[in-house]
């Protein structure tokens, strides 16, 4: 067990299992409310949940401490994830969980080509394949 909670592919299968989770339990939870305020209550546990996981691990550091430039990109791509989360939830509370959700993860598609063309890393051809698939599995999931 250790192995595998030391392991990305762990972490990551984690994750969409929880993104999964969040997409369902969001389309419940956002029935009889505004999408927006819906965010924000999310917004709110994400944080208390963090804050306690930190003091617990005692890995809460002095944020004075952060690089700006480290301040700078966390801002930006906290600031992303807000719009993200908005627009998922208004999403959300449209459309279809089982449609919203495939298009959601086109972001892995725009993570493959933002990763090669502003990080310069490198998918083999099989990987870029791959990142083809998901984009097509997640159009024909969402329009069918």
């Amino acid at each position: 067990m250790a192995a595998a909670l030391s392991s990305w592919q762990f972490w990551a299968l984690a994750s969409a299992v929880f993104a999964a989770l969040t997409a369902i339990f969001a389309k419940i939870g956002i029935e009889n409310i505004n999408s927006d305020l819906a965010t924000f209550i999310r917004t709110i546990v994400i944080m208390a949940s963090l804050a306690m996981i930190l003091f617990a691990t005692g890995e809460f550091r002095n944020p004075a401490a952060v690089s700006g430039r480290t301040w700078l990109f966390l801002v930006l791509s906290g600031l992303a994830t807000g719009a993200s989360w908005l627009c998922y939830f208004r999403a959300l509370k449209i459309g279809q969980a089982a449609q919203v959700a495939p298009i959601d993860k086109l972001s892995v598609v725009l993570v493959a080509i933002f990763g090669a063309t502003f990080l310069g890393e490198k998918l083999s051809g099989a990987g870029w394949t791959g990142v083809a698939l998901i984009g097509l599995g997640a159009i024909l999931v969402a329009i069918g």
